[in-house]
């Protein structure tokens, strides 16, 4: 499946149906009266998030989203049916922005979750409705509020618990496939991984979830190379596993080029807990290794771990130390009071009674 974390998309709910003008016309009733039904309301557009996915790629072939229109009303009474909805099925991690890609509309981080991007226009009164003491057969009924239409962006940010960035082959993708059963494209040139891979790890019993970005250059920020356009896939991650390779001539200018490109996209993600490893040791003799371990120290400060995904070596203690720092994050977090979500809630939740007193009165006004 190929991958897309970015896609645009045209959504319109339903027009309400119309209100109708009626009366009863029945053989022994002298005075029947207006018996014109309310329009039915126009459908919704939703969003949810589903399990199974982690592209856009679907946002492809199909870019436009209409729901359906509420039936008008009937004599007799009888209201229009509302209108079908229509739902954007999206990844965990999806970010809705309005078209300026800018203003966040809403932030789908749970499987499951719904949120509401265009409410359906309501039904118009009938003319049963406006009948009273001084006015008992009004012959006029509501048109239906028509429904609402946007353009919108759709940014994936992929949900894992630790991010890997460095070099291009500074061996992140062997690293995911050592400790994992993702099968990232591996070979010996630099750009081989084009786009976020994920991979489950498991150690001592507890799993987490990985996430191989490509590689970082200098220059990166300003588009060099890939870029750094799927950084964003590690912002929500809660630790970085920087790799560094053994076979760079200079590891302490490679860590600063990553660390420099990290700073210059921001997002929080220079404030995160960094875990640096000295990978692919195999491929040195054990005096290059100790100078180029004592470098690397100098420019991360601290003493970084020693691994090798061909043989295993160092493996395990760095996974540990990758859960150890994830699970204090979970723990912290959960120890925080929650907030309640920012959301308003008739965006939320669907209600088959909402917007009854919304529909239009005799002027065009609404009523409520």
């Amino acid at each position: 499946m190929k991958f897309l974390d970015e896609a645009k998309v045209y959504i319109r709910s339903g027009d309400g149906g119309a209100g109708s003008v009626s009366f009863r016309r029945e053989k022994f009733i002298e005075f029947g009266g207006p018996d014109g039904g309310d329009g039915g309301r126009g459908g919704d557009v939703w969003v949810e998030a589903v399990n199974g996915l982690n592209t856009l790629i679907d946002f492809r072939y199909q870019q436009h989203f209409k729901a359906t229109i509420g039936m008008h009303g009937m004599g007799k009474n009888r209201a229009g049916a509302k209108g079908a909805d229509v739902t954007l099925k999206v990844p965990v991690g999806t970010q809705i922005f309005e078209e300026d890609g800018e203003t966040l509309i809403c932030d789908i981080t749970q499987e499951g979750q719904r949120f509401r991007l265009a409410p359906g226009g309501n039904g118009g009164f009938g003319n049963a409705y406006f009948k009273s003491s001084v006015n008992q057969a009004p012959d006029w009924a509501n048109p239906g509020l028509p429904g609402e239409e946007k353009t919108l962006w759709l940014r994936l940010k992929l949900i894992a618990d630790a991010g890997l960035v460095g070099l291009p082959n500074a061996g992140k993708s062997t690293f995911l496939a050592a400790v994992s059963r993702a099968r990232p494209k591996i070979a010996n040139y630099p750009f081989t991984t084009l786009h976020p891979n994920l991979g489950v790890a498991t150690i001592d019993g507890q799993e987490f979830v990985l996430a191989d970005i490509p590689g970082l250059i200098e220059g990166a920020h300003e588009g060099v190379g890939i870029g750094d356009r799927f950084l964003g896939h590690v912002e929500r991650t809660r630790v970085l596993l920087h790799l560094v390779s053994a076979q760079e001539e200079k590891v302490g200018k490679a860590y600063k080029t990553v660390k420099h490109e990290l700073e210059a996209y921001g997002n929080d993600i220079p404030d995160k807990p960094e875990i640096v490893a000295l990978s692919q040791i195999d491929v040195v003799d054990e005096e290059t290794l100790k100078k180029k371990t004592r470098e690397l120290a100098r420019a991360c400060g601290r003493t970084p771990f020693q691994i090798s995904a061909i043989t295993g070596r160092g493996m395990t203690e760095v996974l540990r130390a990758l859960r150890d720092v994830i699970v204090e994050a979970n723990s912290g977090e959960a120890d925080k009071p929650a907030k309640a979500p920012k959301v308003r809630h008739r965006d939320m939740l669907p209600s088959d009674d909402e917007g009854d007193d919304e529909r239009l009165s005799e002027d065009g006004d609404h009523q409520g």
